[in-house]
């Protein structure tokens, strides 16, 4: 970035060289014109003061006489029908009529004319200026300038220098230029973590701002997958450990014959245990991806699809001497059929499982304002206020033992949430230790 910025500078800085060398050249140069053509009006009225081109028929004119004339000033005297009559610097016999030059033509008609003719093979340009007599002859002065390239040419080895000169400065200024540029950015980019440090530049102070938010977020999704990968070794190495022991005693003979159906049972509860939480993890890992071909949305009716739930989990809450209340009507939303039957299932799941015996759970599909509503509300356990924000993270159990104990696997509600949040639903949960749990999703 530095060598971009220096090379950018040193670039905008010779071109700025150039351009004004080229701009003022051409200034001065339109200058130096108007000069040439001021100092040749000057000398022809001077000339035609003199009283030496009064009369046409005296064409033996010494101007040093009564004129000083420069070397590089030539005077022409011409005739109204274009015949030369004087030229100071080319033998007039020699000279053809000039009544068709631009600059005679003007004077003729108008009083006076101007021309400049350019000559390539010697790189000058000659300046003419014709004045009208009274007598009706024409007297011309005219001089040689260089041309505009000749003088650029003439002045290219100052200009290369002075260049040279500049882009060596601005060489110098870029570097420490761009060092005092970049100082706070660096400085910022070393004190990431640092939330007090404000940016010096305000424009930075968005891009600040969204790189500190995303630097946060980038920790906080290390530190969920360190949690995690620590969680699930820990929930995967449980059920195996006992599995391994159980399987052991049995292979080695050191149970009874009658303990051996109950250590059977224990693998078998184990391996469930297991096989639950592995499919939990994958299907969190799928829900993680956000990948759109998971999804398939379709008109669905949440009080078909609840009421399925509750009559598939009225055995479950039997054996855990728990009543499944169901009370729906028809609420037609747009919805991933599967997605939603798992997420009734889970918080059904929970419901029960996180309940007393003989406890209650009440599952409701209604409208409230034109919007589907599914609610699920357990006179069970509750949820302690300082740990209700936390249940939907994954492996987060409030009663540890009870999860064990009933084969849960602390990926439920996390699994719930990523469903709502792929549906672009709100999630309300009120609850209250020794009272109870309600949950409530707005579709």
């Amino acid at each position: 970035m530095k060598k971009r910025i220096n090379l950018r500078l040193i670039l905008i800085a010779g071109i700025a060289v150039i351009v004004t060398m080229i701009c003022m050249t051409g200034i001065y140069y339109k200058l130096f014109q108007g000069q040439v053509r001021k100092d040749l009006q000057i000398n022809a009225r001077l000339l035609s003061g003199t009283g030496l081109f009064d009369d046409p028929d005296n064409t033996k004119v010494s101007l040093s006489e009564y004129y000083e004339v420069g070397e590089d000033l030539r005077v022409t005297w011409i005739a109204k029908d274009g015949t030369v009559l004087f030229d100071n610097d080319l033998d007039i016999s020699q000279l053809p009529n000039h009544k068709n030059r631009p600059e005679v033509k003007k004077a003729l008609f108008q009083g006076e004319g101007e021309s400049v003719r350019r000559s390539d093979t010697m790189q000058m340009d000659n300046y003419y200026y014709a004045l009208r007599l009274e007598n009706g002859t024409v007297i011309r002065v005219a001089t040689q300038a260089r041309s505009v390239y000749s003088v650029f040419l003439a002045a290219s080895p100052f200009v290369m220098l002075i260049l040279i000169l500049i882009v060596s400065i601005c060489i110098v200024l870029a570097h420490f230029l761009t060092k005092q540029l970049l100082h706070p950015i660096e400085r910022l980019a070393e004190n990431m973590e640092d939330t007090i440090e404000e940016p010096v530049y305000k424009e930075l102070v968005p891009f600040v701002n969204t790189i500190r938010k995303q630097h946060e977020n980038i920790l906080m999704a290390a530190k969920v997958r360190q949690d995690f990968t620590a969680n699930v070794s820990h929930e995967l190495k449980t059920p195996l450990t006992a599995i391994s022991g159980y399987a052991e005693l049995i292979e080695n003979h050191m149970v009874d014959p009658e303990q051996e159906t109950r250590f059977a049972q224990e693998i078998q509860q184990n391996a469930t245990r297991l096989l639950s939480l592995i499919n939990d993890i994958i299907r969190l890992s799928e829900l993680d991806s956000g990948e759109d071909n998971l999804l398939c949305f379709e008109q669905v009716d949440l009080d078909e699809v609840a009421g399925t739930c509750v009559k598939n989990l009225q055995m479950n809450a039997q054996k855990r001497n728990v009543t499944l209340y169901y009370e729906g009507v028809s609420c037609m939303l747009r919805a991933d059929r599967g997605m939603i039957s798992e997420l009734v299932e889970n918080l059904c799941q929970n419901a029960i499982r996180y309940n007393n015996e003989g406890g209650e759970v009440h599952v409701r599909v209604y409208y409230e304002k034109g919007q589907p509503m599914l609610s699920v509300a357990d006179n069970g356990i509750g949820i302690p206020k300082d740990q209700q924000e936390r249940i939907f993270e994954r492996f987060y159990r409030v009663d540890k033992s009870r999860s064990k104990q009933t084969g849960g696997t602390g990926l439920g509600l996390a699994i719930v949430k990523h469903i709502v949040e792929l549906h672009d639903a709100v999630l309300h949960l009120e609850s209250e230790p020794g009272k109870g749990t309600t949950i409530t999703v707005a579709f």
